[in-house]
């Protein structure tokens, strides 16, 4: 059972890699569902607080991150391009250099700083794995966006999700089955696996603004999973929710946005990503309130043509935004409710 439950996980994160499909050029709406067109396989968004930009991960062989226009429902790729820039910061010095062949970005995470000038940090499969930093600067126009550093990933490891601790460090997700985990870095311990963070699948990642807890996505639970940081004793609480869970992002309200998928069978979803044999697969995104640990699923989408399978999901302005894979050329917009 192990077994077969180890290589439908190696299928999975090989179908989310690598595999495409042939979407439409076409961007009508559907139904009530709108999209916006340009971005392949937006695995990941996070949008820069108080502008119109969105960046958005593409998760194919040869990715790119691309900054969306909300405003005027542009996209551009901006890196890595021909002029992409490079400037590595003292606190990665251990860090080989950029290195632009092969990137495949994943999950992603925005840390709002002063001054208009913010950090992104990019987990980065391809030529090798590992958390990508860069510096993402406000401008009167597109924001501008420089690499500064990289932090190697542990020896056998596979990152899925990152997100920045309070303590200028990072812990990001190795979404494993039966058992992953969450590894932390710090600039002097280095990566250390997070004391109780074995689940099934861990995948998206979201901490607490003091920084005591972590917030899961268990995509083999179909679950959140809330876990205390630093703390003497170890304390675990979760809650159910009706499909897997891939990335997590907090909302206004101080909710989490859980999106993710669901089908009649585990093994239903690699035959939608890998043969777009998609029947009874929907992308599912729920809201759930961290404070009880109670849920309440706003978005079910059956997957279809123009939008396999969704990964993410973010509040901008009045409508969420869902990010997908397999190949898809756009990120779905939905009536915020």
């Amino acid at each position: 059972m192990r077994k077969t439950i180890r290589c439908l996980m190696s299928l999975i994160l090989l179908s989310w890699i690598s595999n495409g499909y042939g979407a439409s050029n076409a961007c009508e709406a559907d139904g009530l569902v709108e999209f916006l067109c340009g971005p392949v396989s937006p695995e990941d968004l996070a949008q820069i607080p108080g502008t119109p930009w969105i960046i958005a991960s593409g998760m194919e062989d040869d990715g790119y991150l691309y900054f969306t226009n909300s405003e005027t429902l542009s996209s551009a790729a901006v890196y890595p391009i021909a002029d992409a820039q490079h400037q590595l910061d003292n606190r990665y010095r251990e860090c080989p250099g950029p290195s632009t062949v092969g990137f495949r970005p994943h999950g992603i995470n925005l840390v709002v700083g002063n001054n208009g000038i913010h950090t992104l940090l990019v987990v980065r499969h391809g030529s090798r794995e590992s958390i990508e930093v860069f510096e993402i600067e406000e401008t009167a126009s597109a924001p501008i966006i420089t690499w500064v550093g990289c932090v190697i990933a542990p020896a056998d490891v596979i990152f899925n999700s990152v997100v920045a601790t309070p303590d200028s460090g990072m812990a990001a997700t190795h979404m494993q089955l039966p058992v992953g985990a969450i590894y932390e870095w710090g600039s002097t311990s280095g990566w250390q696996k997070v004391p109780g963070s074995e689940s099934a699948g861990p995948n998206g990642i979201e901490i607490s603004a003091d920084g005591n807890w972590f917030y899961v996505g268990g995509w083999g639970t179909r679950s959140i999973i809330k876990l205390s940081r630093g703390q003497s004793n170890v304390v675990i609480d979760s809650v159910s929710l009706p499909h897997h869970v891939d990335n997590v992002r907090w909302a206004t309200d101080g909710s989490l946005l859980a999106a993710g998928h669901v089908g009649p069978e585990a093994s239903s979803i690699i035959a939608c990503l890998s043969q777009q044999q998609c029947e009874g697969v929907s992308t599912r995104v729920t809201r759930v309130d961290v404070n009880n640990l109670t849920a309440r699923e706003i978005i079910n989408y059956p997957s279809n043509s123009r939008f396999l399978l969704g990964t993410v999901a973010i509040e901008v302005g009045d409508e969420v935004w869902v990010g997908g894979i397999a190949g898809s050329d756009r990120i779905a917009r939905f009536e915020y409710r």
